[in-house]
């Protein structure tokens, strides 16, 4: 928008809001049909070594994997730390074996890459791009050990496709998939490890992770021992054989039953929108209800360059307008109009991103919520640009 031109008359305030206003990365907005009375079946105050709990977190482990459609020699772990435990854990159990291909778009990645380069000293060739860009996943060595995010949370990028990572490869590839999974079509065939935890996608609650191995990833938990010293919490071998408890449900640390029951009641809803297939839809619409907004508003931009990168849950977008000096201070003040009239709610840009604004459209957000929304993001963008 050219210096010169006039500026826009002060939008008129909408006058609804969403229904829901919870537009936050995570932890996500709830299902639509969440209600507390609905979790009155948890075993609260029993041991999860009890027959309840380990049925409840047996059904949880199989549910995943009918949701997902996770291979049956696949193993799924429930386990501490949420997705950062998972992803943890199977680092510093899994790698060391060969050398590192690290790959990072965006802060959790680069998290990884500072796991593996600064403490646990690998051998590592790291690939990094700019936010809103994405590593070129072709062109990486999958001799070596592979570790990525599927969907960039802080960057809104996300891998369009695994049909490069190659079926014959030696190494092994770790999927961090904390706003990919029930959103976004994995191939398991192609990954070795996917982590994720419950409070993204599900809308779930906080603290629990995710844990998927391949049978190469198995294979490789056995015949390998890292070198450095493993603490009780990241051990998934026991006398050089897999743990298999864990992926029974016999989890490492005492679970939260009450987490537990909130996550069952997800996933039943998640089959009652017609499962991933329903999921991914519900995803998508909202993500086009945002992109039809982006079309006809020349002052705002996704923060992803290419549309084929662009994530279908943790949506991040830019202001383009050239009356703005200061991008951080104005996307702020933006967002925190919109969270004082109750139209959206912590959608300020993660802190190490671009200034901008980052609105979750995962499936357990209404599309509805998310057009009521829009009007009031023009509006408080006209606001603020006249303040």
């Amino acid at each position: 928008m050219a210096m010169n031109q006039p500026a826009p008359r002060p939008e008129a305030k909408p006058v609804a809001v969403p229904a829901n206003p919870r537009f936050s990365s995570g932890p996500c907005a709830k299902i639509p049909t969440f209600d507390l009375t609905k979790l009155a079946d948890a075993p609260l105050g029993r041991s999860h070594r009890a027959a309840p709990g380990k049925a409840k977190l047996a059904e949880a482990i199989e549910t995943t994997r009918e949701v997902l459609g996770v291979p049956a020699d696949y193993r799924i772990g429930i386990v501490p730390a949420s997705d950062t435990g998972a992803f943890e854990m199977a680092m510093w159990s899994l790698l060391g074996e060969r050398p590192a291909e690290m790959v990072a778009w965006e802060s959790f990645g680069a998290g990884w890459v500072t796991d593996v380069v600064k403490q646990l000293k690998i051998e590592a060739q790291v690939h990094t791009a700019e936010y809103g860009e994405i590593v070129d996943m072709a062109a990486l060595n999958y001799d070596n050990d592979v570790c990525f995010t599927w969907n960039g949370t802080t960057s809104g990028v996300r891998v369009p496709t695994g049909d490069v990572i190659p079926a014959d490869r030696a190494g092994l590839t770790l999927c961090d998939a904390t706003s990919a999974a029930f959103a976004q079509d994995l191939p398991w065939d192609k990954l070795d490890v996917t982590t994720f935890s419950w409070q993204k996608v599900l809308g779930g609650e906080a603290a629990h992770g995710m844990l998927i191995l391949s049978p190469r990833a198995v294979e490789r938990l056995e015949s390998y021992t890292p070198a450095w010293p493993l603490p009780k919490i990241f051990r998934l071998t026991k006398g050089g054989k897999l743990n298999e408890g864990i992926f029974r449900g016999e989890t490492i640390n005492t679970p939260s039953m009450l987490c537990v029951e909130d996550y069952l009641l997800a996933l039943d809803w998640a089959k009652s929108v017609g499962g991933l297939e329903g999921l991914i839809a519900r995803a998508d619409a909202n993500t086009k209800a945002v992109a039809d907004f982006v079309e006809a508003h020349d002052w705002i931009d996704f923060l992803a360059t290419d549309p084929a990168t662009r994530s279908n849950t943790s949506v991040c977008l830019k202001f383009t307008d050239d009356r703005i000096a200061d991008g951080a201070a104005f996307a702020k003040a933006v967002a925190k109009r919109l969270a004082d009239e109750g139209a959206a709610l912590d959608i300020g840009a993660y802190r190490d991103a671009p200034p901008g604004l980052r609105i979750w459209c995962g499936g357990t957000v209404e599309t509805a919520d998310i057009e009521a929304m829009l009007p009031w993001l023009e509006w408080a963008f006209e606001a603020e640009i006249n303040a």
